[in-house]
C-alpha cells in the first residue's frame, strides 16, 4: 500500500484568490493584531472524544480551504481512530490541520496540554520512517517554538507516526530535549502513538499553557527571502507570513510610503526616484519584491519589474518560483513544461544588465512604469560600463554611468514612472560599484525635473560613496524617515547582529563586546581554529531542514590547505536549494560560497572562514590581496572598503548563529605564517566570543 502524503501540502497547491484589500502591498500590513495559523478543526479533547468520527470529518471538510482528494478523506478516516486511542485520558485541546503559513503546510494534529505541545505528523500506510518526513515534523516544531508566542517557553514534542511501520523501527524512548525545549522527533506506528505521548509527558511539570487559547496565539514568523518570494508570487496574504513586531511595522511604513509615492506620481503624471536604505537583512529586497508582485499584472498600466545585478539571487529566486508555479499548474495542466513557467517568472524578476542592454539597443518606452533596482549601490560608474560595453558588446559610444543609462530608459515614458533604488549600507563589494552618489549625480545633471525621495539617513557614512551628501544638498529632496529600515529582519533570534558586525569591523571592541553579551542567549557566536570543530558545531545546531554552509571572502586564496578554494565556482541554485544528501548543497559543508554568491540570501547557520586578506594589527585592520605567490598590501581606499564589506556580507548571512574559523597558519608556509592570523584570532577572542 502506498502511503498517503498526508499533511505534506506545499504552499503553492493551495492558492487563495488575490484580494487587494489584504495583498495591496506590505503597506496594508498595519501594526494591528495579526491573524494566526488556523485549524480546520479545534476542540477540547473531551469534546473530540464525545463526537462521532463522521461529524469530525464533516467539520474538517467544511472548513478546509485546500483541495479535498479521495486520498485526503481516506487519511482522515484512518487517522481519527488512532488519535482517539492516543489522547484518551488527557486533558487539553486538539487542533487538526493546523496551518503553518511560513512553511506553506498544515500539521496533521497538534495536541496541547498544560505541560507541552505535541506535534503529530501522520504518514498513513507508510511502513518506514523517511528523512523527509522526519525533517518535516521537526520543521513544524521549530516554527512553533520560534514564531508562535504561546509556544516560546513550552516543551515541544514532535512525533512522526508511520502507521504501518513495525514497532522495532520506532524509537524505544524519547531523546533528551535541546536547550530550547524541542525534543528530536519520536518515531512510532499507529499502536505506539499513545505510549509515545505518555512517555513524552512523563515527569514534565505544568508549563502554564492554556490549551483552549493556544490556537489563537500571536504568530510572528520571519521567512527567508526565498520563502517570502514564494508566498508573494503565489498570491498569498503577506501578513500571514510576516512577523508583526517593530521590524515588521517599519517594513509596513516603508512599503506604505512607496505606495503613496507611486499613487501620487501616477495621479500627477510625475517621474520620481526613491531611495530605500537599510541595514543588512532589514527587508529591502522583501519590500522590492512586494511592490513588484503587487504591480506585476501585464494588463495594468502600472506594471513593475524587480531588477537586480545579483546573479545568484535572481537565479535562486527564479528557480524556486518556477518550481512552485509548476507544482501549482501540474494538476490542472499535466502537459505544462517548466520552461514555459520559468519564462513567466523571468518577466517578473530580471537581471538588471539584460534589462539595461535591451534598452540600450532599442530606444523604446519600457513596458514597466515601475522598476525596482535591488542593491542599487552596486551600479557601475561610467568608466566601468564603458569598458564593459566596448570589450563585451563592441560598442564604444557608451559614456554614461549605469544609473544614467537606466534612468534615461525610464525617462522615455511620456507620462509618469517611478524608479525605486534599494540600497544596503556598506555593501559595495566589487570594482566599479559607484554607490548611490552616482544615481544622485545622474538625476542632478540629466533629469532635474524628477522628484527625489530619500530617508533622513541618506547621508550616513555607510551611504556616502560618490559624494552623496553634496548631491543631496543640491537636489533638496523630499525626506521621508520611513524610507529607512533600521531593524534587521534576517535573524529572528537577534535583530542587532548587523550592529554587532559593524562594531566588530569598525574595531570598536568595547561596543562589540557589549553587543555580543546581548546576543549570547539567543544568537550563538563561536570561535575556533579548527575547521573540523566548526563543522561539528554547526551540524550539532542544525535541525529539520535548516540550512548551514561555509562562506569565505572571494580574496581568501590561502584556505586551500583546508580544502576551501574560492576560485572554484559553485552553482548557487544547487547550493541553496538542493537537499542535504547532495554534494553540491550548502549542507554538505564542502563548497564555500563567497560574498558574491550569498549577498541578498541567507542561511540558518554559517561557518565564516577568516583568511589573511583581512588582518587585525592591534589598532586597526590591514588589507591584503594574494597575487602570484605572495600577499600584497591593498592601499586604495575603495578596494579596502570592498574587502571590509565582503566580510560584512559574510558575517550577516546567518539567521540563527555562526562560528568563526581563523586558521592557525603554518611556520613552514610563508604565505600562511601564524602571525598573519594570530592577532585576528586574539582580537575576536578578546571580544568574548566563546571557543569550540
Amino acid at each position: 500500500m502506498q502511503p498517503h502524503r498526508f499533511g505534506h501540502r506545499q504552499l503553492g497547491i493551495r492558492v487563495r484568490p488575490l484580494r487587494s484589500a489584504n495583498f495591496a502591498s506590505i503597506g496594508p500590513i498595519t501594526p494591528v493584531a495579526p491573524s494566526h495559523p488556523s485549524s480546520a478543526y479545534a476542540a477540547s479533547i473531551a469534546s473530540f472524544l464525545a463526537t462521532d468520527d463522521r461529524a469530525v470529518q464533516g467539520t474538517l471538510a467544511g472548513t478546509a480551504d485546500f483541495s479535498l482528494t479521495p486520498e485526503q478523506r481516506s487519511a482522515w478516516r484512518e487517522e481519527l481512530p488512532i488519535l482517539r486511542h492516543a489522547v484518551g485520558g488527557l486533558t487539553g485541546w486538539l487542533y487538526l490541520e493546523y496551518e503553518i503559513p511560513r512553511l506553506g503546510r498544515r500539521v496533521d494534529a497538534v495536541v496541547v496540554v498544560p505541560q507541552a505541545v505535541i506535534v503529530i505528523e501522520f504518514k498513513v500506510g507508510a511502513d518506514t520512517f523517511d528523512v523527509a518526513a522526519h525533517e518535516q515534523v521537526w520543521d513544524y516544531a521549530l516554527d512553533l517554538k520560534n514564531f508562535h508566542a504561546p509556544s516560546h517557553a513550552a516543551p515541544i514534542l514532535p512525533v512522526l507516526c508511520a502507521t504501518a511501520a513495525s514497532a522495532e523501527k520506532g524509537h524505544e524512548r524519547w531523546k533528551r530535549s535541546a536547550t530550547d525545549g524541542i525534543r528530536p522527533p519520536f518515531w512510532c506506528n499507529a499502536l505506539g502513538l499513545a505510549a509515545a505521548i505518555r512517555a513524552g509527558l512523563n515527569g514534565l511539570p505544568d508549563a502554564g499553557l492554556d490549551p483552549a487559547t493556544w490556537g489563537a496565539g500571536v504568530y510572528r514568523p520571519t521567512p527567508t527571502i526565498i520563502e517570502a518570494a514564494r508566498a508573494m508570487y503565489a498570491r498569498h496574504e503577506v501578513h500571514d507570513i510576516l512577523r508583526h513586531d517593530a521590524g515588521a511595522q517599519n517594513l509596513a511604513a516603508t512599503a506604505g510610503a512607496l505606495e503613496t509615492i507611486i499613487t501620487a506620481c501616477r495621479t500627477k503624471r510625475e517621474k520620481a526616484i526613491v531611495f530605500v536604505t537599510g541595514v543588512p537583512g532589514a527587508g529591502k529586497t522583501l519590500v522590492g519584491l512586494n511592490v513588484a508582485t503587487r504591480h506585476a499584472a501585464r494588463d495594468r498600466d502600472t506594471h513593475a519589474a524587480y531588477l537586480s545585478g545579483n546573479g545568484p539571487l535572481v537565479r535562486v529566486l527564479t528557480e524556486a518560483l518556477a518550481r512552485d508555479e509548476l507544482a501549482r499548474e501540474k494538476p490542472e495542466r499535466p502537459g505544462v513544461r517548466k520552461g514555459e513557467v520559468k519564462q513567466r517568472v523571468e518577466s517578473f524578476i530580471q537581471i538588471v544588465h539584460r534589462w539595461r542592454d535591451y534598452h540600450l539597443s532599442r530606444l523604446v518606452e519600457p513596458d514597466d512604469h515601475i522598476v525596482i533596482f535591488d542593491e542599487a549601490q552596486r551600479a557601475w560608474h561610467a568608466d566601468k560600463l564603458g569598458r564593459f560595453m566596448k570589450t563585451r558588446k563592441k560598442r564604444d559610444d557608451i559614456t554614461m554611468s549605469e544609473p544614467a543609462v537606466l534612468l534615461d530608459a525610464m525617462h522615455r515614458h511620456r507620462e509618469w514612472c517611478v524608479v525605486i533604488c534599494l540600497v544596503g549600507g556598506g555593501q559595495e563589494i566589487n570594482d566599479g560599484e559607484a554607490g548611490i552618489g552616482e544615481w544622485l549625480r545622474a538625476v542632478r545633471e540629466h533629469f532635474p525635473s524628477w522628484r527625489v525621495h530619500v530617508s533622513d539617513q541618506i547621508t550616513d557614512a555607510e551611504y556616502r560613496a560618490g559624494g552623496t551628501a553634496a548631491h543631496v544638498e543640491a537636489l533638496r529632496p523630499d525626506v521621508t524617515p520611513s524610507l529607512h529600515l533600521a531593524t534587521s529582519m534576517r535573524s529572528f533570534r537577534a535583530e542587532h547582529v548587523s550592529t554587532f558586525v559593524k562594531a566588530l569591523l569598525d574595531g570598536d571592541a568595547a561596543r562589540s563586546s557589549h553587543l555580543l553579551d546581548e546576543l549570547a542567549s539567543r544568537y550563538p557566536v563561536r570561535l575556533t581554529r579548527r575547521l573540523r570543530s566548526a563543522r561539528r558545531w554547526v551540524r550539532a545546531q542544525r535541525r529539520g531542514s535548516e540550512r548551514m554552509g561555509i562562506v569565505a571572502s572571494s580574496s581568501a586564496e590561502r584556505l586551500k590547505p583546508h580544502a576551501i578554494d574560492v576560485r572554484v565556482s559553485l552553482d548557487p541554485v544547487h547550493w541553496f536549494l538542493a537537499g542535504a544528501d547532495d554534494t553540491r548543497s550548502s549542507n554538505y559543508l564542502e563548497d564555500a560560497a563567497t560574498e558574491f554568491d550569498v549577498q541578498g540570501l541567507e542561511l540558518d547557520w554559517t561557518i565564516v572562514t577568516w583568511d589573511a586578506d583581512l588582518r587585525w594589527q592591534g589598532a586597526g585592520w590591514s588589507y591584503h590581496k594574494f597575487r602570484g605567490a605572495m600577499w600584497q598590501h591593498v592601499r586604495k581606499d575603495d578596494r579596502r572598503a570592498y574587502l571590509t564589506n565582503a566580510y560584512r556580507v559574510l558575517l550577516t548571512r546567518a539567521r540563527q548563529g555562526m562560528v568563526l574559523f581563523v586558521p592557525q597558519g603554518s611556520k613552514r608556509d610563508r604565505t600562511r605564517r601564524p602571525e598573519y592570523y594570530d592577532k585576528t584570532y586574539e582580537y575576536l577572542r578578546g571580544l568574548g566570543i566563546p571557543e569550540v
